[in-house]
């Protein structure tokens, strides 16, 4: 297991990239999709990592408390051959087993991630009514999978733009396992 930090390629203010992809509901999803929604948050997650699994609750809680307003969306890059417990059919089992009721759309040429700059999983974009990048960084402040949080950064983020206050950190590194890029 390769852990890695978030890096800085989109800039706060920068556009969400769009992208086409299949969703464990086998529609086709992109921006478009949530063009309804006051904000959007796009998280780099797989099925496999213990840190994307140690967060799955966390996720769970952003989509139940800002479903109606915020679109919550996880995308799987990971190399699918090289390790089978992301591929589809395991999203669709993972997202079963975890309750998960946000989008979830699988990323197999995995350009989408490398348009984010997405490196590690989660790695999660929060982007304004307009798509602009707001914060890029943790859902928590709970850096290992063990650990447990004391501050919900994604939550008070989220209440912050909604309610059209400044995000003091546009960005704060999160942290898991490498995205499982193909050779």
């Amino acid at each position: 297991m390769v852990v890695m930090e978030s890096q800085v390629v989109l800039k706060k203010g920068d556009s969400a990239p769009d992208f086409e992809l299949l969703g464990i509901d086998d529609k086709k999803h992109s921006l478009a999709s949530y063009k309804n929604y006051d904000a959007l948050l796009v998280i780099f997650m797989c099925n496999h990592c213990p840190y994307v699994k140690a967060k799955v609750d966390a996720i769970n809680e952003i989509q139940n408390k800002f479903g109606d307003r915020v679109a919550v969306v996880g995308i799987n890059s990971n190399d699918s051959i090289a390790y089978p417990d992301d591929s589809f059919d395991n999203m669709k089992k993972f997202a079963a087993e975890k309750g998960i009721k946000f989008s979830y759309l699988v990323d197999d040429t995995q350009q989408v991630a490398k348009r984010y700059g997405a490196v590690c999983t989660p790695d999660p974009f929060l982007f304004d009514k307009n798509r602009k990048l707001v914060f890029h960084g943790r859902i928590d402040n709970a850096m290992k999978p063990e650990d447990k949080a004391t501050e919900k950064t994604m939550i008070l983020n989220i209440e912050k733009l909604l309610a059209g206050n400044q995000i003091a950190k546009d960005f704060d590194p999160s942290i898991g396992c490498s995205i499982k890029w193909k050779n």
